[in-house]
């Protein structure tokens, strides 16, 4: 196939992949909460799915663009794309990454992705979520506890911040949930790319086609 072929191929890929979110959800003004499908109207503020206090955030704070995603540690394509991913915000200098846990592949999707959060309270999170994406093979409890150990969690701290902030640990959990349900997405890894819904796996240079357009919708 030659380049031209190629790059006409990667469009109707992109273009297939994202939807611009209009009067639904990304409208110019902000995310609003027309697409809600729980009884919470405010499932879909902007201030919840954007800048949520209690959920982890890397790349660049004050970044001009946001990603939002949901993933699943034992998501097998959440682990394909994260050093692609990071690597693009990196590069990039200017995406704040927001990382919401969505623990839908079962019962130890769950703890993992409650694990991690407990270890937001030691400020260990990251090393957390490095640790859980970067294995290949599918996680068992007693696995977690040895990645997290091996990368400086501190265990008998996570076992108390477990206990102590278990409701606040399950109401961030509820809330990704709603919002991901409330944007329609069927799986993990999705995202929210500026005003752009991204319901699958992009490759880097499909992400940096989309960072410029989010840019571009932003400036409009």
């Amino acid at each position: 196939m030659t380049g031209s072929g190629n790059k006409n191929r990667m469009v109707r890929t992109r273009r297939a992949a994202l939807t611009l979110i209009g009067a639904g959800a990304l409208a110019a003004g902000g995310i609003t909460s027309a697409l809600a499908a729980t009884d919470d109207d405010e499932v879909l503020t902007e201030t919840k799915v954007l800048r949520d206090p209690d959920t982890p955030v890397a790349g660049n704070p004050d970044g001009n663009i946001t990603i939002v995603e949901w993933s699943d540690y034992n998501c097998p394509y959440c682990r394909k794309l994260e050093p692609e991913l990071r690597q693009v915000v990196q590069d990039d200098g200017k995406v704040r990454l927001v990382m919401k846990d969505w623990p839908i592949l079962g019962p130890v999707s769950v703890t993992a992705a409650r694990i991690a959060l407990a270890a937001k309270f030691q400020d260990k999170y990251h090393q957390a979520h490095d640790a859980m994406m970067g294995v290949s093979s599918r996680l068992t409890e007693p696995r977690i506890n040895e990645l997290l150990a091996a990368a400086g969690v501190d265990m008998d701290r996570l076992k108390r911040d477990l206990t102590d902030h278990a409701k606040d640990i399950d109401a961030i959990l509820k809330r990704n949930n709603e919002q991901a349900e409330a944007f329609g997405f069927r799986g993990t890894p999705s995202f929210i790319v500026g005003k752009y819904r991204v319901p699958g796996v992009l490759s880097m240079t499909e992400f940096e086609q989309v960072i410029a357009d989010a840019r571009k919708a932003k400036m409009n």
